[in-house]
Formats: structure tokens, C-alpha cells, sequence
């Protein structure tokens, strides 16, 4: 892995665009210690195996630089058992990198560790918005921003957002009370398709999602393997998980090119390959 260059160029207008610049965080230290999402429930039994998890992770990293990102990683603490989630601390939108404001005070100080390595690489960002917003409900469409209005992320902050962000229409999309994040049962995954699971959004959301895209569903079972959240890294190719062979099999047929990896000890904590990165770049 590399550093990023002093200075280096901020810029996300896409969620499918070439991936040049990312950051993650290896699971060292990922544990299930208290329950914050529903996915967890499932697994706080048999809770994580870590060296399943770092070699899950480390095969998903190779795949990223084999496309030629360059994959920044983020110093790992024993005291953060969520880290390895870094697309919830920070998003790019466009030219603006932001930093989050963390719901689950377990998460909080997550945000030290990415804002001491902008500071260090020269990035500037934003940070302070109201109440709560994470990089999980936040998902970049050109001009357009979607953002899911969930129990991480409130909708003073969405209106904040729309403040700060003049040129942008900040679209808000509530979630049903059990959905984590939008990326959870949201996804765009080129120009005209996205992945979706309609249960999560009320009538009137999914038809504002219906006039916009060409819509792929995700069945229940998919959505609970973390379906929509695969990670786009260009050309039409698709990280996803190689378990939700249904779903994989109809990207296939829309004439994505899917690249599938066994998540499936990181999902049990409640993210997966969108979850497990922040995109700096795409280009």
C-alpha cells in the first residue's frame, strides 16, 4: 500500500467511476462488543474471526490495486472495533472531502485517525455537521446527492449539508427504522442502473429512485449479505460478494464485469465492500 501525494486531488462525482485513490483500515482489532445494528445480532456469538477477517480483507485490497487503485491504509487501535468501516467516517463529494459527525459514541473517535492523516497528506476537508451524518448514507449521483435519512444520520444534518453545498441537490431518503445506512439497500452502479432492496424506502422514495434509475431489486436474503453493498471500480467492474450468486449472475447479464470475493466474516459486523472504503479519487 501507498501514501497518498502531498496535496493530492480530491474528487468524487460518481459511485462507478475508475478508483485512483482509497483508504482502509485492516480488521486487526474487529470485534462485536456491543450490539449497534441488526445484522450484528446474528453473530454476537460466534463474533469475528480475525485472521479469517484480515485474510478476507488483505484478498480484497490485491483485487483493488490489480485495477489499479492505490489503497492508503489507516493506522488500526485496539480501541476501535468498528474501524475497518472507513467509508462511515468521511465522504467525498466531487471536489469537497467531509468528515463525519458519528452517531454510536463507540465510532466517535474514529474520525481522530482520518482527520490526523489528512492533516499529515495536506487534504483539506470539512467537518461539524449537526447532530449525526455518516459516509455510509451518502451516495454520489453527478449533481445529485442521495442521502438516507436513518438513525445515523439525522436530517438536520442532511439540511446542513444542502447548505453547504449550493450547487448540489441534496435529496433526502428515509429509511426503514432497521436499515443501518442507504448503502445497505442503495447502490449506483453506473450512469443509468442501481441496485436496491424497495422495502427499506417509503412509496414515495422509491418512486423518485424509479424515475432516475433502471432499477435492480435485491431480495431479502441479499439484502441481509449486504447485496447492494458492492464497491464499483471502473469499467464496469464490480466488487461483490461471490456467496450472492443470484444477484452476481444478473449484474453478469446487464454487462458488468463482477469481481467476486468471500466477505463473509467482515459482513457479520454489518458492512461490506462499499462499507470497507473511502474513496478519495475516481476519475
Amino acid at each position: 500500500m501507498n501514501g497518498v501525494a502531498v496535496g493530492h486531488k480530491i474528487q468524487c462525482k460518481s459511485e462507478y467511476e475508475t478508483l485512483k485513490n482509497v483508504l482502509v483500515v485492516k480488521p486487526s482489532f474487529m470485534r462485536i462488543t456491543e450490539i449497534i445494528n441488526e445484522t450484528q445480532k446474528h453473530y454476537e456469538k460466534s463474533n469475528i474471526n480475525i485472521p479469517l477477517a484480515l485474510e478476507q480483507h488483505e484478498a480484497f485490497v490485491k483485487v483493488l490495486e490489480a485495477n489499479g487503485a492505490n489503497v492508503s491504509e489507516l493506522q488500526a487501535a485496539s480501541s476501535l472495533p468498528e474501524q475497518v468501516f472507513t467509508r462511515d467516517i468521511g465522504f467525498t463529494i466531487h471536489d469537497e472531502l467531509f468528515v463525519a459527525t458519528m452517531n454510536e459514541q463507540v465510532r466517535q473517535p474514529e474520525v481522530n485517525t482520518v482527520k490526523a492523516f489528512l492533516d499529515e497528506n495536506e487534504i483539506s476537508y470539512q467537518e461539524g455537521l449537526p447532530e449525526s451524518i455518516e459516509g455510509g448514507d451518502v451516495v454520489v449521483d453527478g449533481s445529485t446527492i442521495w442521502v438516507g435519512n436513518s438513525g445515523r444520520t439525522s436530517q438536520v444534518a442532511i439540511q446542513e449539508l444542502q447548505k453547504r453545498l449550493p450547487a448540489y441537490t441534496v435529496e433526502s431518503l428515509s429509511l426503514r427504522e432497521d436499515i443501518l445506512h442507504l448503502d445497505c439497500v442503495f447502490n449506483i452502479v453506473s450512469e443509468e442502473i442501481a441496485l436496491v432492496y424497495p422495502p427499506a424506502f417509503t412509496k414515495d422514495d422509491l418512486r423518485k429512485l424509479e424515475a432516475r434509475f433502471q432499477l435492480i431489486h435485491v431480495t431479502e436474503e441479499e439484502q441481509f449479505y449486504m447485496g447492494p453493498n458492492v464497491l464499483s471500480i471502473g469499467e464496469g467492474k464490480i466488487v461483490s460478494l461471490s456467496q450472492n450468486k443470484r444477484l452476481n449472475r444478473i449484474l453478469t447479464a446487464h454487462g458488468f464485469h463482477v469481481l467476486p470475493i468471500d466477505f463473509s466474516e467482515i459482513i457479520k459486523s454489518g458492512g461490506s465492500f462499499r462499507c470497507c472504503t473511502l474513496p478519495l479519487e475516481r476519475s
